[in-house]
């Protein structure tokens, strides 16, 4: 993943559980991402499941693009794009501090003041949230889509994809 201090701004969170099937969709988009370089950098990290740890990184961000699993009862694999007003975020009662998620960093955030003014969530709808290492089929064959939504997504936002080999001539 890329050095947090190093982006010029937008930070790529890959979110979910790599060991609940489809619920790890998110890395895998963001994985794919990793082979691939734009210009100015953007700053990818693996969020996997931090929950709060994850607010330092999105309150310092200028522009957030969150991949995920995102379960809107579409079909298994359909690309699904939220834009920031549509995100959910909100506070809710917990039996444990180990339950935050994703909504509470972004409430908080938003309570704050310092919730980014471009934010996205791509995803694919999940089919399977279960205990597997795999992603469904239908959710595998969605993944080239959600890769390109979100390198075009990027591209909208200033972040044009080059050849690594030119990437690297500049470094």
């Amino acid at each position: 993943m890329t050095d947090p201090d190093s982006g010029t701004g937008t930070l790529v969170l890959g979110l979910g559980n790599p060991l609940m099937g489809d619920d790890g969709v998110g890395l895998v988009a963001l994985n794919a991402l990793c082979d691939r370089v734009f210009e100015p950098r953007v700053t990818l990290i693996d969020g996997g499941t931090w929950g709060m740890n994850l607010l330092p990184l999105i309150e310092a961000a200028q522009r957030v693009l969150f991949l995920d699993a995102i379960n809107v009862g579409a079909e298994p694999g359909e690309l699904i794009v939220l834009e920031r007003s549509q995100i959910p975020r909100g506070l809710g009662t917990k039996l444990s501090p180990h339950q935050i998620d994703l909504r509470e960093v972004l409430a908080v955030c938003e309570l704050r003041g310092s919730f980014p003014e471009h934010v996205a969530a791509l995803g694919l709808q999940p089919d399977l949230v279960d205990m597997s290492l795999q992603l469904s089929p239908a959710v595998r064959a969605g993944l080239p889509r959600l890769v390109e939504a979100a390198t075009v997504r990027l591209a909208a936002w200033g972040h044009l994809q080059v050849p690594a080999t030119a990437a690297t001539t500049h470094a």
